[in-house]
């Protein structure tokens, strides 16, 4: 397997049988889903998990109750924001430590039926972290909108030339260690999320890489890159993430 970012292809389908009883929790966070959730709790693998928790940031309709109603745990996290709801759901989860988190969208993008892909390398390699990737999985038409593309392969390059890792995307359905999050400690509460994980996870010289997943058109319009306000707050916050920590890396040493 790549260090320093690479991609992981499996050369045989994934039997769920090949993956041993790790305590695999998953971590969901959801704004005004009620739709497309449903979707996502019902595709998801539950024999591999020990539990879905849903983090509810906020909504105005039925998310929380069509969760709890799949079975998932609901947690509420006020503080609007996609890196709110996930540390609210680590919060959740650290009661009692799963060894593997995987984090994953509630709008029906990813395909959650490939999750055993997500977590294998962790299982056979010893990763400490695998991205989803979009970027070389196999994506539907207009899926991926053409600012959502660039940003992609803007962040990834800026995060090879700066950081010596390779990424291609900043996909969120990925899997990391409990150990590893350990390590990184993430603090981000909006758009920065994502690549915030992927430059300390490099900063730490962890094992990380990616896997193709599948995509598919959201149901619903993204609160990011479906609205102009959403699309520049996320890409300036992605930059101003990526040039922090290269600061402050340079600082160290």
């Amino acid at each position: 397997m790549a260090r320093h970012g690479g991609v992981w292809f499996p050369t045989v389908e994934i039997d769920h049988a090949d993956i041993p009883q790790l305590e695999v929790d998953v971590i969901i966070p959801a704004l005004d889903e009620e739709e497309s959730l449903p979707l996502v709790l019902g595709d998801l693998p539950w024999e591999l998990l020990r539990q879905v928790i849903v983090v509810d940031n906020g909504s105005k309709d039925q998310t929380p109750q069509v969760a709890a109603q799949a079975g998932a745990v609901v947690i509420q996290e006020p503080r609007r924001g996609y890196g709110s709801a996930c540390l609210a759901g680590l919060a959740y989860a650290a009661q009692d430590p799963p060894d593997v988190v995987v984090f994953l969208d509630a709008d029906y993008s990813d395909y959650p039926e490939e999750l055993a892909r997500v977590i294998a390398p962790i299982v056979s390699d010893g990763a400490d972290m695998v991205i989803g990737s979009r970027m070389i999985g196999m994506r539907e038409p207009g899926a991926l909108l053409p600012q959502a593309l660039f940003g992609n392969r803007l962040a990834s390059s800026l995060i090879d030339l700066l950081y010596d890792y390779r990424f291609t995307d900043l996909g969120p359905f990925r899997a990391i260690t409990w150990d590893a999050l350990q390590k990184i400690d993430m603090q981000d509460t909006n758009y920065g999320w994502t690549v915030e994980m992927q430059i300390k996870a490099a900063f730490h010289d962890l094992d990380c890489v990616e896997v193709p997943v599948s995509y598919r058109q959201r149901i619903g319009v993204s609160k990011v890159t479906g609205t102009l306000k959403g699309t520049v707050m996320a890409s300036y916050k992605i930059l101003l993430t990526i040039f922090r920590y290269a600061l402050q890396t340079l600082e160290v040493k």
